[in-house]
């Protein structure tokens, strides 16, 4: 008896992809290449770190800086970026933009689920929707 053509067939378990630590816009991509060239930081990591106030707000802090021992060290958008080991948890799956707050008024903004305080950005001429 003649076998049939038999074909193999494999099953790739799709794992999901992992919440990036920190994302990061096109538009605070920009500023911070901005800032980087105008405060003379070429070559350095943006530094992101977090800390938990009293009322249970996030206290946010960036900067430029080189790598230290223990520091996570990845990219979001072509930006290196660093956070120490012991801010990871705070900032996991936060994501950081430049938007105008007002009127002329830009700012960076981190939009963290971690931060059930905070309150969205205004948006629109009159800071509403």
């Amino acid at each position: 008896m003649k076998r049939p053509d038999s074909a193999t067939i494999t099953f790739h378990k799709q794992v999901p992809r992992a919440t990036p630590l920190i994302i990061v816009t096109p538009d605070a991509a920009r500023q911070i290449v901005t800032a980087a060239g105008t405060s003379d930081a070429g070559g350095l990591a943006l530094r992101i770190a977090a800390s938990r106030e009293a009322d249970g707000s996030l206290d946010y802090a960036m900067g430029f800086d080189n790598v230290r021992k223990g520091d996570i060290a990845f990219e979001s958008e072509g930006i290196d970026l660093l956070v120490a080991e012991e801010h990871r948890d705070l900032l996991a799956g936060t994501t950081l933009d430049f938007v105008e707050y007002e009127p002329g008024d830009f700012r960076f903004i981190f939009v963290n689920p971690n931060d059930t305080t905070s309150a969205p950005a205004p948006s629109g001429p009159d800071g509403g929707a």
